[in-house]
């Protein structure tokens, strides 16, 4: 029973998608030398444009945000010129598509963008290399001065009015999963004692305003976050991060924001020090729109739709291996198996 997938969703007045399921951001590493998102970027999106929304791979809003190699930017002309490509191409199957705006913080490294430091809440090196590129080890992060952290705000908003000059619908800000918003809200990354760290307040200052200045430059109607209370990716676990959390959703409840994402590898996962899954414990602090993601089917996130756990179901991996992921539901065919062989592939 998967009926309420296909009923369609207002996300204000702005925005109404016309089925429940979207597809996560997921990154595929397919940008040009020039972070320019190519045809078959294109392409790949168009393939999947009949979900309710696509949120884009993240994105990065300036050189040294890049982590990966190949992973698409937003801040020069011709990747402006690329994503208005992909996003004509979502817009003529009918399709919705956001752009997630992305800073990797301290998982950034110098060699992509030629220059002396990453930048990060604290200098706290994050332990490995670079994917796909292993033989560049991470280097200890180059605290941020309030002064950078201001340029970060006003370039985080730059690329979100980018995104709206690109065709994009519009924005969801990448705060989750260990990059750099997320950072500034865990102890483990931000030991910091100036008005950025050492309490809730002053840890979820910049993501905040980030936020709100992106709120203010293309509408809050325009603007998502994604978070991930209990996604500990290139971070360690800390009791005191629920402090933290406890005070961004309730700033963020009262925003009226497109929705809140919740970035999480398997919501069947229990955190002691939040009470339970992620996704229960931002439900219980946050009444507006909830995107679930985290190894649901179809089944399963429309029985936890039904249950107010969330109100959309982000679907990842799934996406990857059926383009018509949404068609194949609707009728009730089998779905092809995900293999990490795909990854590799342009499907």
């Amino acid at each position: 029973m998967t009926e309420n997938l296909f009923q369609p969703y207002a996300l204000n007045d702005t925005l109404t998608l016309e089925n429940r399921i979207l597809m996560a951001p997921l990154t595929r590493c397919m940008a040009d030398d020039d972070l320019v998102p190519t045809q078959a970027v294109a392409d790949y999106y168009a393939r999947r444009a009949d979900t309710g929304l696509i949120i884009s791979e993240a994105t990065i809003i300036r050189p040294d945000g890049q982590g990966y190699p190949n992973t698409p930017g937003i801040f020069s002309a011709e990747q402006i010129a690329g994503w208005q490509n992909v996003t004509s191409a979502v817009h003529a199957k009918g399709g919705k598509i956001f752009a997630q705006l992305w800073h990797t913080g301290r998982v950034a490294h110098p060699h992509f963008f030629d220059g002396e430091y990453v930048l990060a809440p604290s200098a706290k090196k994050v332990e490995g290399t670079v994917p796909r590129m292993r033989e560049l080890t991470y280097t200890v992060p180059k605290p941020a001065t309030a002064e950078e952290i201001d340029q970060l705000v006003a370039d985080y908003a730059q690329a979100a009015a980018n995104a709206i000059e690109a065709g994009f619908d519009g924005v969801e800000i990448h705060g989750a999963n260990g990059y750099l918003i997320d950072q500034f809200l865990h102890y483990s990354s931000n030991d910091r004692e100036d008005e950025f760290g050492g309490t809730p307040e002053n840890m979820a200052r910049f993501p905040l305003a980030v936020v709100d200045a992106i709120s203010q430059q293309i509408g809050a109607d325009r603007t998502a976050l994604r978070v991930s209370p209990g996604a500990y990716f290139n971070i360690e676990g800390d009791e005191r991060d629920r402090q933290v959390f406890d005070y961004l959703l309730t700033e963020l409840e009262q925003r009226e924001l497109a929705f809140l994402h919740i970035g999480i590898f398997d919501d069947s996962m229990e955190f002691d020090y939040l009470g339970g899954t992620a996704s229960s414990y931002v439900r219980k602090q946050y009444s507006k729109t909830l995107v679930g993601v985290g190894s649901y089917s179809a089944e399963t996130g429309s029985e936890a739709i039904n249950d107010n756990k969330f109100d959309l179901l982000a679907i990842g991996r799934p996406l990857i291996a059926n383009p018509d992921y949404v068609e194949k539901v609707k009728k009730g065919q089998t779905l092809v198996d995900y293999s990490d062989e795909m990854l590799a592939e342009l499907v």
